[in-house]
Parts: C-alpha cells; structure tokens; sequence
C-alpha cells in the first residue's frame, strides 16, 4: 500500500465532500429519542437518514449496496454493502441521532449551525458520529483506488445510540443474515487522548440513567407557613443521594466497585504518562477548580474503572426568575451513573434502587425509575495481525505510535458485538479528544483527525484481507 497516496485520497475526498455533506446534516435537529419523544412526527430523523443516503448513492465505491432499513416504531438504520475482493467480513459501525442542545455555546457558535474555525468543523453531532459512515466509506474506496484487496464491508449506523442503542437489538436480529459473523468490528465512535497519534480504546463503562423523585407535599405551600414543619424535598433528596454517594471524596457504595486488572492499572499509567499535563487540562475549568490531590494515573483509573455520578438534570422547581417563596412540594434529579466495564448494570441498578427507596426520610414519597442499564465493555486480546497494522497506520499517517486507552463513555452496541461474536476483534477508535464537548457546548470534529482516522482504517481492513486464507 502506498501510504502518501492513501493519504491524498483521503483528504482529497474530506475536503471536497464530505465536509460539506458533514456541514447540512449539522443543520439537521434530529435528537435521539429520549430527548425528542416526538421524532417520527417531526421528520427530523429520517432528513438525516435520507441525507446520509444520499451523499452515499453518489459516491463512487465499486459493489456497493445500500438502504434504509426501517423496523415499525423503531428508528431507521442505514445499511450498506460492500463486496469484497478478499475474504473475511468487517462491521464498521456509527450512529446519526444527536443529544440535545445543551447552552454555553460561544459567540458565532450553535448546535444546529456548522462553523469552521481553525481546521475543525463546530456544530452538534458532527463528531458524534456523523462522520461514521462517510469515513468508513472512504477508507473502503482507498483501497479500491489502488487495487488493494479488502474484505466484504457491512457499514450500519444506527438512530437511537445516544438513548441506549434499544432500537438496535431488534436490527440485529432482522438483519443477522445480511450481516454475518464479522472477523472484524471498526467503531468510529471513541474518544482519543489527543490529536497526535491513533488511539484505541480497550474498555468502555456502563451506564446506570434513573430518575429520582421525593415528594413531600400535594402542592406547594408558603414557606413561611410550612418551614420548619414541612421538610425540604431537596434536602431528603441530598440525604438519599448521599447513601450512594460521598458528597466530600465523591467515592461510591461498594457495590459500584470491581477489582481493578493489572493490565489497566499499567495502560492508566501509560496514558497518564504520554498526556502529561492535558489529562487535566482537556476539560473547560471555571476558577480554581481542581479534582484534588490525585495523580495522573489515578485519575485516568477513576474515568475509565471506578463508578462516577453525575447529576444531569433537576426537576420540580421553577426558573430563578420564577422562584417565589414557595416550599415546593416534590424534588426530582436525572442520576446518570457510569460503571466499570465489568459491572453488571442491572444488578447494579437493583442494588441502587434498593438503597434510594428504602426506608424513606420522614416517610417522604421516594421513587427511582431506573432507564436502560447499560453493562459496559472490554476488549479482547488484540491479534498481532491488527496489532502491527494500526502501529504502520499510526506512525504513516499521524507520525507517532498508536496508544491504547480504556474511556469512560458507554457505546452499547460493543458490549452486544462481543457477545453475539466472542471471536470478533475490535478496532474501537474516534475523533472525540480534548476540549472537543460531545453532548456539551461548542462540540467540534478536528477534520485533520477525521483524515488520519479513515486512513488509518483502511490499513485495518487491507490487513484482515491478507490475514485471511482464501476459500
């Protein structure tokens, strides 16, 4: 393979197409369905969909197959094909549906408006993971542009992974036939530590999203009048959450825990290590805040295998500029609980909502709805096949060795991957590095990186086809 001209080929078709297919399809406000029960009705979806088929009818891939595919009540996937000249199956997987909004954008910047500033491309959903199939696409073409053998490619991106992937098992099963049993998965919906170098992720963590209410009243009342009588539903709802969570150290109940491996103990290290300072730095601090007197290993440990909590939304009480003197009657907080790979998410959430119910404080009425828990994944043993293709990928294309990391996000369709397919070998990567805010504000796709991706990529794909014996 000629490594230059892969690269020319690749930044050739980012630049002249893809980026701007990448600039309409932010424009589009297709959030994913736990943020927008009313996705059908509006059309946003299926706009996207519709708007990724079409960049892929008209882009030049030899073999090519590709449709809509849309099961009743459920988002639509797009399924493409492509024929191999060699043998062996890859899944190259993405998604299309988007979070929501979020506030805090810079000045010229919004989530439903693309804007390109110093090399990378704002707006949401662009990053994560619109880029998915035109990547995967180009990386396939690349090869065909040199002659270079590839195994038979099966892209599915999929509508609803940013509420938990659970449309999904329902195209897995559809479509089972039409995908096979891969060799190989490629996911371009990781993180990387930085920009400078190819990184894979070995391990992602689950997720535990519930909802907890404490209602202590049928209606609000003065508070003057119930002070003092009546208790705070906010301060019943600090003391259960403190059941499950230190609000000093931030450390979790026990039985959020696992035993942490050797191996990800030394990774940690080694990313820690190769990142310096930006381990910490990568995220938008306000004032002095810190995370304490940790160090950089540890702190790589505690995103990628220890329990977090994040409270990322309260309800039952109005807007400061509504605020009246009002003792409310009910509290309730979205819980979103990122566990270890190797957590059983349900048991977890058994375990969670045990605690938070049980004995409520002042017989308050206490509930907590628990929503699709997410049991998170890890990597198998990486082959030396693929091990030294995305090492000559890394150092061709970025010009420095690939790096391995656990993240501490959830993508659910690995942990369903690894157990449909034991046998499958992973190549879990992506764009999503410092400062780039998928889900928050000022989100942004780092095009140069977008490039050395595809084409790192294509080497995955060249490699399995040599690694396989012919029929």
């Amino acid at each position: 393979m000629d490594s230059p001209r892969l690269s020319r080929y690749v930044a050739e078709v980012w630049d002249d197409s893809i980026v701007p297919t990448l600039e309409e399809y932010i424009r589009i406000p297709n959030k994913s369905p736990q943020f927008e029960p009313n996705w059908a009705e509006l059309g946003y979806m299926r706009d996207a969909v519709e708007h990724l088929k079409r960049w892929v009818s008209g882009y030049d891939v030899r073999g090519l197959q590709h449709r809509i595919v849309t099961l009743p009540d459920r988002t639509p996937v797009l399924l493409c094909e492509v024929a191999g000249s060699a043998p062996g199956t890859v899944l190259l997987y993405g998604h299309y549906d988007k979070q929501p909004e979020f506030e805090g954008w810079a000045d010229g910047l919004a989530p439903w408006k693309p804007v390109i500033r110093d090399g990378r491309l704002y707006g949401r959903g662009g990053a994560d993971d619109g880029y998915a199939v035109f990547g995967s696409l180009a990386a396939i073409a690349a090869l065909q542009d040199q002659g270079v053998p590839h195994p038979r490619c099966v892209v599915l991106i999929e509508g609803c992974e940013e509420s938990g992937s659970y449309d999904l098992p329902f195209y897995m099963d559809a479509l089972a036939d039409e995908i096979g049993t891969p060799d190989l998965v490629v996911c371009l919906d990781a993180e990387c530590g930085n920009y400078d170098q190819l990184w894979l992720t070995t391990s992602l963590r689950g997720m535990l999203p519930g909802t907890l209410n404490v209602q202590v009243l049928t209606e609000g009342v003065h508070s003057g009048a119930a002070g003092g009588i009546v208790p705070s539903s906010f301060r019943l709802l600090r003391q259960l959450i403190e059941r499950v969570e230190n609000a000093v150290t931030g450390e979790l109940v026990e039985a959020l825990t696992v035993p942490i491996p050797d191996w990800a103990r030394h990774q940690a290290a080694d990313v820690a290590a190769t990142l310096g300072p930006l381990a910490v730095d990568r995220f938008p601090w306000a004032g002095g805040t810190h995370p304490g007197n940790v160090s950089p290993g540890e702190l790589v440990l505690a995103n990628t295998w220890r329990s977090s909590l994040a409270v990322v939304g309260l309800g039952g009480a109005p807007a400061l500029a509504d605020a009246g003197n009002t003792l409310r009657p009910s509290t309730a907080a979205k819980l979103v609980f990122r566990l270890p790979p190797t957590l059983d998410a349900e048991v977890a959430g058994e375990r969670v909502k045990a605690l938070l119910e049980a004995s409520p404080p002042h017989g308050a009425q206490v509930s907590y709805e628990l929503e699709h828990p997410l049991t998170g994944w890890c990597a198998p043993d990486r082959a030396p096949w693929l091990t030294a293709a995305l090492e000559k990928a890394s150092r061709d294309h970025f010009g420095a060795p690939v790096k391995s990391m656990g993240t501490g996000g959830t993508i659910p369709f690995m942990k369903m991957l690894g157990d449909r397919f034991p046998d499958v070998q992973f190549a879990v990567t992506g764009v999503l590095g410092p400062k780039s805010n998928a889900h928050g504000p000022n989100e942004f796709l780092d095009i140069a990186t977008g490039k050395h991706v595809t084409a790192c990529m294509a080497h995955a794909l060249a490699a399995l086809a040599k690694q396989k014996p012919s029929p």
